[in-house]
């Protein structure tokens, strides 16, 4: 049985990506499940000590060895689950998702820090000032929607390359942002967008953060408490 081990569904974009990605095509394994702390010395750094020595989720643990980092571990459930169409059958296809997942891996950081991940919150008014005073974030925004847009029209769709696969996984936490924040999107962005949140494997994963009810007021930079 495959582990992974997480952070707060509600905010934890990066464990995110291999949840969603595993529970949209079956794949079986146990989760465990780290309350973020970030204190010197918590509980959350010495039980994931356990499993990785960076400090960060998520985990995959495979009969008792660890995989961090969401790309290798995409790669390593690639590599263990062949039938399952993970990234495009097509060789150029696969390289273009690969590409499109290096780059939500490695950029958009001006998105990522203003607009943290919340499921559960609604904050269409720091969209709006977030978008009014932060031009890098709007040029991830407009980066990302271009890249939905021309993906979708050369694939076309429902997801990115046809069927989902990881390069959907790891843009739905972008998708629950653009939710939290109000952020606008294209029209065919935004079809895009509201066809990930359905899916099986995310729609599971935002029951769950929404059940959570754990508020961290670290991850809150806009609300010192619940509305």
């Amino acid at each position: 049985m495959l582990q992974l081990v997480i952070g707060n569904k509600n905010y934890s974009s990066w464990s995110m990506r291999p949840w969603v990605l595993m529970r949209q095509f079956g794949i079986e394994f146990e989760e465990i499940k780290l309350r973020f702390d970030f204190t010197p010395a918590s509980g959350f750094y010495q039980r994931l000590a356990r499993f990785t020595p960076v400090g960060k989720v998520p985990v995959l643990v495979v009969d008792g060895f660890s995989v961090w980092d969401t790309l290798a571990i995409a790669e390593t459930l690639a590599d263990r689950f062949p039938d399952h169409p993970l990234w495009p059958r097509d060789p150029l296809q696969r390289a273009r998702a690969r590409s499109l997942a290096c780059e939500m891996h490695a950029g958009f950081s001006a998105l990522r820090s203003h607009c943290t991940m919340n499921i559960e919150a609604a904050l269409p008014e720091v969209g709006a000032r977030v978008l009014a005073e932060q031009a890098a974030v709007r040029a991830d925004l407009a980066r990302i929607d271009a890249m939905w847009s021309q993906q979708l029209a050369a694939s076309g769709g429902p997801y990115l390359f046809g069927g989902f696969g990881i390069v959907d996984a790891y843009y739905a936490p972008v998708v629950a942002r653009t939710r939290t924040y109000g952020l606008p999107l294209s029209a065919d962005a935004q079809a895009y967008a509201d066809r990930v949140w359905a899916a099986p494997g995310v729609a599971a994963w935002v029951r769950d953060a929404l059940a959570e009810r754990d508020f961290l007021d670290f991850e809150e930079p806009y609300r010192k408490s619940r509305t």
